[in-house]
This record gives C-alpha cells, sequence and structure tokens, in this order.
C-alpha cells in the first residue's frame, strides 16, 4: 500500500530525512516512532505531497508522490498535529464542507458525513460550534474529516498529544477501529502509543531509520540473551533471599541476578543469561532440588522504552547498531 525508497529531504546544510526506505501493507497500523526532531513529521509531509522531496520517491496505493500528487491525495487522510478545522464552523458543517472539497456530493455527501460522525463518536454534538468544543472532541473530528472521503491510506501526526488519559486512550481505541478498513501510519513520540495501537514498528532516529519490526521481534532482537523473572517461596517458614540469590548466580550461564521483589516469605529475581544461552530448565532444577517452591518462571522482555533508548540513544552499542541494520532498514 506504501512504498519508500531513499526518500531524502535537506534543507540548506540540514538533512531533515536521509534516504530512508520501507514498506507498509494494506490494513496494518504502523508506528512511526522517533525523537522529537527525528524526522518524522517531514517524512508525513512529504507522504501526502505537502513536502517535495530533494531525493528518492514513495508511493501510496500504487501512485507516486511526484509523478501523480493528485492522485495521492485523493487517497490519503490526513490529521496534523493541530487538528485543520474551523472554529467557527459546527460540526456537521465543516464536515459538508469538506467532503465538497474532496469530490463528494450529495446523498454520497450526506451518507459520509453521517458515518464520519458515528464512527468517530461527535455524533452527539454534529451541530455544536467546533471552536466551544474539548480539545478530545476537537481530535475527533479531525479524524472525522480524515476519513469523510474513505480513503486507502489514514496518516496521522501525533494524534494524541495534549490530551488527557482518557482522551488519550478513547483516540487510541478509536484508531484500533479503523485498521482494516484503512493502512494506518500514527507518527509519534510516545512510546505507549505505539505498543498499545500499533502492528509493526518504524524507528527513525536523526533522519535515518534505525529498526522496522513488530514490537516482540524488536524486544527479541535488541535483547543480548534470555532473561526470565522467577518468584521462589520458603516451604513452611522464612525464606533466605541472599541464599537463593548465591543458588541462582552458580547456574552455568547466569551473567545477572537481579532482586525484583524481597519478603519474609518469598522473593522475586529477575536472572539474566549470557547470549546463546538458555537457563530456564537450569533454573527451576536449581529452586526445586534446594526445597524451595517455585511459584512462578516466566520469560522478560526489554520494554520499548528501553529498545528506543537503545536505538536512538547517543552512545548505542555497536551490537545494536547491527541488530538495525540487520533487519533491513536502510
Amino acid at each position: 500500500m506504501i512504498t519508500v525508497n531513499g526518500l531524502t529531504k535537506r534543507y540548506a546544510r540540514t538533512t531533515a530525512v536521509d534516504h530512508i526506505s520501507f514498506e507498509v501493507q494494506r490494513g496494518q497500523i504502523v508506528g512511526f516512532l522517533g525523537p522529537n526532531g527525528a524526522g518524522k513529521t517531514t517524512t508525513m509531509r512529504m507522504l501526502t505531497c505537502f513536502l517535495t522531496p530533494t531525493g528518492g520517491t514513495a508511493t501510496v496505493a500504487g501512485f507516486d508522490i511526484l509523478e501523480q500528487p493528485l492522485e495521492v491525495k485523493k487517497r490519503i487522510g490526513y490529521l496534523p498535529e493541530t487538528p485543520p478545522v474551523y472554529p467557527e464552523m459546527r460540526i456537521g458543517e465543516y464536515l459538508s464542507f469538506v467532503g465538497q472539497i474532496k469530490g463528494l456530493s450529495g446523498a454520497n455527501l450526506r451518507s459520509r458525513v453521517d458515518y464520519a460522525c458515528e464512527r468517530c463518536a461527535v455524533a452527539d454534538v454534529r451541530n455544536k460550534i467546533i471552536g466551544k468544543l474539548s480539545k478530545g472532541y476537537r481530535q475527533r473530528v479531525g479524524l472525522a474529516q480524515a476519513i469523510i472521503h474513505n480513503p486507502d491510506v489514514l496518516i496521522l501526526d501525533e494524534p494524541t498529544a495534549g490530551l488527557d488519559p482518557k482522551q488519550i486512550n478513547e483516540t487510541r481505541d478509536l484508531i484500533k477501529s479503523l485498521a482494516g478498513d484503512h493502512t494506518i501510519i500514527l507518527s509519534t513520540h510516545i512510546l505507549p502509543e505505539v505498543s498499545q495501537t500499533c502492528e509493526r514498528v518504524i524507528i527513525i532516529n536523526r533522519g535515518k531509520i534505525v529498526a522496522t519490526d513488530s514490537v516482540s521481534n524488536l524486544q527479541q532482537r535488541a535483547s543480548s540473551g534470555e532473561s526470565v523473572l522467577v518468584e521462589v517461596a520458603g516451604r513452611g517458614g522464612s525464606l533466605d533471599a541472599s541464599a537463593v540469590q548465591r543458588k541462582l548466580e552458580q547456574i552455568a550461564g547466569v551473567s545477572r541476578v537481579l532482586a525484583k521483589a524481597d519478603g519474609q516469605k518469598r522473593v522475586i529475581f529477575e536472572v539474566e543469561a549470557a547470549k546463546g544461552r538458555a537457563v530456564r530448565g537450569d533454573v527451576a532444577r536449581a529452586v526445586v532440588e534446594s526445597g524451595w517452591d517455585l511459584n512462578e518462571l516466566r520469560p522478560t522482555a526489554l520494554s520499548l522504552e528501553e529498545i528506543f533508548l537503545q536505538l536512538t540513544g547517543s552512545e548505542a552499542h555497536a551490537e545494536i547498531e547491527a541488530v538495525a541494520a540487520g533487519g533491513g532498514n536502510q
């Protein structure tokens, strides 16, 4: 649905986007993640034909952004960080106006306005003046104008910026409900946004793509070795946490044991293994053979925040950079 090849944007001596390439399949929600100034918004504006690339190109729904920009715009719904609404207009009036700009008329226009209002949960306030709405409702109106013409692709730039927690959850649920009907690129620097909404992640830093994969695959690739969470309890009495830790540290292949919670009768440790070593079986045997109860043993994964910092930090390890390069991201 979206194919980007070597897309580049330079401003005088500054390169905002530097030869990026990626693909987005039909019906997917893809998170475009990066720190402020990484090149996210510039990329969004090039894909929506608001900015002309310095180099490279992209196709959206089969149309080239350089050679067929009008065809691309017909097939895109765009919500910039600040919703493009007219505060003096009423919701229904505004959506009808936008629909006409996008080529709708007559019964089809009325049907699409009704649909957008219902889908974006603004039908109950469609006669209200936009300027009197809360920011959350204005964001919904912004989404309604983006889907009014039933586009193949939705490009959403920071769609929950400035919203309160309740509004953020409502907007996330709305975006997830649009998947399948539309291919969605969600640009954000808010990490929970990606893990809770998106199927795939594209991470950009300083104008370059440093990783693209599912969240679970990124966690597996970025982790240096197996990491397990183990909860141990004493049988019929108190438990010596230091004794448990010493036992776990003696297991072959274990590189580090971190205490996560320590109580009189139970203790929780995170056990990290050296790269390429699987230690879950050995951990279970060591606990049981020592006469303790094994309450829980489960794998842990790097959080998206940890992956993000590894891939975008100025002192990222060469190993992590090699992992990113190995994913076919450049």
